[in-house]
């Protein structure tokens, strides 16, 4: 032992050597200068198990960040402890008698005896490349991590392999005598060893993700399970086909549906993305991530982002796995399981799924019973609520289907000893640029969508020399479905043993609406999206350059002030700035004039903002619904504006998903801001437009934001009331309203075809219904005339001229 010892010794300084030429570390978490590390205290370094490497690493990583050395011993009076130290290790069973104890038991009884000292722990995480625990093949057998201990031959190949993939994760520090208690050292010994191993675990948890069946065997496993046996007996009864076939038939499923994750495919996939990112976005900014790190060690994720572009399915995985989280596995749309594509997917975590399930029930079986092994193993999930990509760019209501077999799978869960902790994770994704422009106007003029194909994706590779600007992506608020059950169906645990209990139709759309709230609360201001609000809002798509400096300063500094969402984000820079980014990537153009450059968008250019516009319209859905009170009156009372703006305010705010909070809360805190901004003046009964022209363009500007929303839904009462009660039917009713906004975008010159689609009057029929304004019975719509009162409530909002076209429009 002395000769291993003393060759070690002589070794050290070489290898070290070897380690500070070789590797690379890809991340550092969290920063060394943010670890909060009392200089003055001494340092014990923890590692989750003996390994040079990792020794070595922290090291020459501690030297070149300045923290304490963890190199040798530190001294205290009467006692030497080692700065760098490891859990041990359960022996094997041949060396069973060796001793199996926490290595922190003479500093604990040196704090015992000395009142006054102090000593800090700091665990140390060290990831040589990040195998996702596959228990098969090449490359689990030598490189990356995984969740099997590595011996000194595969660890010497690791760091050769993976010395430029390593990732060190500092855990926050740990006074050492917080565990000592009247139990005396002993206990606090192990104590501190059982601490550290729960969260060496969370933490591996949290960057491996939980260990992943082999392929075959899991397809097999979900195959076999008694649900899908269940099934398989029924069809074989009901369309007397043999159990042998239907099992094959369930294979096959299998194989269509699951992934097939693995490392050299994530390595290649994070090489990959990270070029293409570096030539495709100007930079990609990462916000909230540490509300995940929070979760990520003990709970089960679901990210559930917003869906506006194909990039959105590598884009969160690859910013997870940039920043030290396990990528998820992707449910996609089994179009993506092209030639080329789909496999590559697949390998990179992907699993396929049909877009209906209907008439298949063995299909059905097998997904659900897949989708639930990887939840009640651990694995991150990651599906779009939205089912496909938005063409309007607004938040679309959410699709049942998945998060209903969600649902259904916690509760299976929840029936066993142990209740699962899941935590679903709204996500928003903010582009200034997509790439999927041109076939969004073709589709929401009438176009017909086009197939998925390889040959779609060569077409993309020719636009990367076009400017796409940067990328972000908030993380909302977690929601634990747990929490959410609680409040919404307090008793929900009662009905454990139900298969589909009888609460889950109510429960699964309420889950959907709060999860587009959170997301939408997460949205991400940008150049292009701000321009967008304002451009759009003047007649002819024209304004004064310095206008629109000073209206986007007012929408920023109204979003500071009345925040629009929890977790919304603000751009970095100055407006002149984001009027010059927006030039650039050729959504505007500037054309110089003696009096001042005007800024124009052409109709092509315009009918792309409108995308844009709607990716935030929703956090000035109060400004812009205050703004319009002032457009045709001069001042207004409290009680006046809140009788006015009280019964379009609700419907606003299920159409745009908007965070719950009730108007009479919420509008005095916007009159003061708008006040504060100068558009507003106090009075002594209540408020008033300015005399500042100016103040006054900008007040008009920002009324605009809602007109179309606004002209919308008086419409649609407009021709609901001057029928009587139950004579239109739901379908009858959208289809009229569609047309006669087509009629009068064409009559006012609006060329917006998102003004008159055809879901968002449908969206308003069911927000009407779940207000209490209108109900239906026998397949027609009935009302009374609290209804008739706040239409002719809300109609006091629009000037006489406008209120005489929308009621001649809806009487043709």
């Amino acid at each position: 032992m002395a000769l291993a010892d003393s060759l070690l010794t002589l070794l050290r300084a070489p290898l070290k050597g070897i380690i500070k030429a070789w590797v690379d570390t890809r991340l550092i978490e969290p920063d060394p200068t943010d670890l909060g590390l009392d200089p003055s205290r001494p340092t014990l370094y923890v590692l989750p198990h003996p390994a040079l490497s990792d020794d070595l690493l922290l090291e020459v990583l501690c030297q070149r960040h300045g923290l304490p050395s963890p190199k040798g011993k530190v001294h205290l009076p009467g006692l030497e402890l080692p700065a760098s130290m490891a859990l041990p290790v359960r022996p094997r069973l041949w060396r069973r008698g060796r001793a199996f104890e926490a290595p922190f038991r003479q500093a604990l009884e040196y704090l015992a005896e000395h009142a006054d000292a102090e000593i800090q722990l700091v665990p140390v995480s060290v990831f040589w490349g990040r195998a996702p625990g596959k228990r098969f093949g090449f490359w689990r057998l030598l490189a990356a991590d995984s969740w099997q201990l590595t011996g000194r031959l595969r660890r010497a190949l690791s760091v050769v392999i993976n010395g430029k993939s390593v990732e060190v994760h500092f855990g926050a520090p740990l006074d050492l005598r917080d565990l000592l208690d009247e139990r005396g050292p002993a206990v606090a010994n192990r104590k501190s060893a059982r601490l550290l191993r729960i969260h060496f675990r969370r933490m591996r948890t949290r960057v491996l993700g939980p260990d992943l069946s082999h392929r075959r065997t899991l397809i097999e496993g979900v195959a076999s399970s008694p649900e899908v046996r269940q099934v398989i007996d029924e069809l074989a009864v009901s369309e007397k086909r043999s159990p042998e076939r239907l099992q094959r038939r369930a294979l096959r499923y299998g194989r269509e549906i699951a992934s097939n994750m693995t490392y050299p495919v994530l390595r290649f996939m994070d090489g990959l993305l990270r070029r293409l990112w570096n030539r495709l976005y100007d930079g990609v900014e990462v916000r909230g991530l540490d509300r995940v790190k929070a979760l990520a060690g003990d709970h089960t994720l679901v990210y559930v982002p917003c869906h506006r572009s194909h990039i959105d399915y590598l884009l969160l995985s690859y910013v997870l796995y940039r920043d030290g989280l396990m990528p998820p596995h992707v449910a996609a749309g089994r179009n993506l399981n092209m030639l080329l594509i789909g496999p590559l997917l697949r390998r990179g975590g992907a699993f396929f799924m049909r877009r209906s399930f209907r008439d298949k029930p063995l299909y059905a079986a097998v997904f659900n019973e897949y989708l639930h092994r990887l939840l009640e193993r651990g694995h991150p999930l990651e599906y779009f609520i939205e089912g496909g990509r938005s063409r309007s760019g607004r938040m679309l209501p959410a699709r049942p289907g998945m998060l209903s077999m969600t649902m259904r799978s916690y509760l299976r869960s929840a029936a066993g000893t142990t209740p699962p902790r899941l935590a679903f994770i709204p996500v928003y994704i903010g582009y200034e640029r997509i790439i999927e422009n041109a076939s969004y106007q073709r589709e929401m003029r009438g176009g017909k969508k086009r197939k998925e194909s390889p040959w779609a994706l060569l077409r993309v590779i020719g636009q990367l020399r076009q400017p796409f600007g940067k990328v972000t992506v908030n993380v909302g608020e977690p929601l634990p479905l747990g929490a959410f059950l609680d409040e919404a169906v307090p008793a929900w645990r009662d009905d454990l043993v139900e298969a589909k209990p009888p609460w889950l139709n109510q429960a699964v759309p309420r889950l959907g609406d709060e999860l587009a709230r959170r997301i939408n609360a997460a949205a991400a201001l940008n150049p292009v999206n701000l321009v967008a609000l304002v451009l759009l809002a003047t007649p002819h798509h024209a304004i004064e350059a310095s206008l629109m400096s000073r209206q986007l300063a007012l929408l920023t500094a109204l979003q500071r002030h009345c925040r629009g969402g929890q977790h919304a984000s603000l751009p970095r820079g100055e407006p002149d700035e984001w009027i010059d980014q927006v030039v650039a990537l050729g959504m505007i153009e500037r054309r110089p004039h003696a009096l001042g450059d005007i800024l124009v968008a052409t109709t092509e250019q315009a009918n792309l903002l409108v995308w844009y516009r709607n990716n935030v319209l929703h956090l000035f859905a109060l400004a812009g619904l205050t703004a319009f009170a002032f457009r045709h009156a001069p001042r207004h009372d409290l009680e006046s504006l809140e009788a006015q703006l009280g019964p379009p305010w609700p419907i606003l705010s299920r159409e745009l998903f908007l965070t719950p909070v009730t108007l009479s809360e919420a509008l005095p805190v916007m009159l003061e801001a708008l006040c504060r901004e100068g558009l507003l003046e106090r009075t002594d009964d209540g408020w008033q437009r300015p005399a500042s022209l100016e103040a006054g363009e900008q007040l008009r500007l920002l009324a605009r934001l809602m007109q179309p929303s606004l002209e919308r839904g008086y419409l649609l009462l407009t021709i609901l009331l001057a029928q009587a009660p139950g004579t239109l039917g739901r379908d009858a009713l959208a289809e009229r309203s569609q047309q006669l906004t087509e009629r009068l975008a064409l009559l006012s010159g609006r060329d917006a075809p998102e003004f008159f689609d055809r879901t968002l009057f449908a969206s308003l029929i069911v927000s009407l219904e779940a207000e209490g304004w209108i109900w239906e019975r026998e397949d027609r719509l009935w009302f009374d005339e609290r209804l008739r009162s706040a239409a002719q409530r809300t109609g006091e909002l629009y000037d006489p001229a406008l209120r005489h076209r929308l009621q001649l429009v809806s009487h043709n």
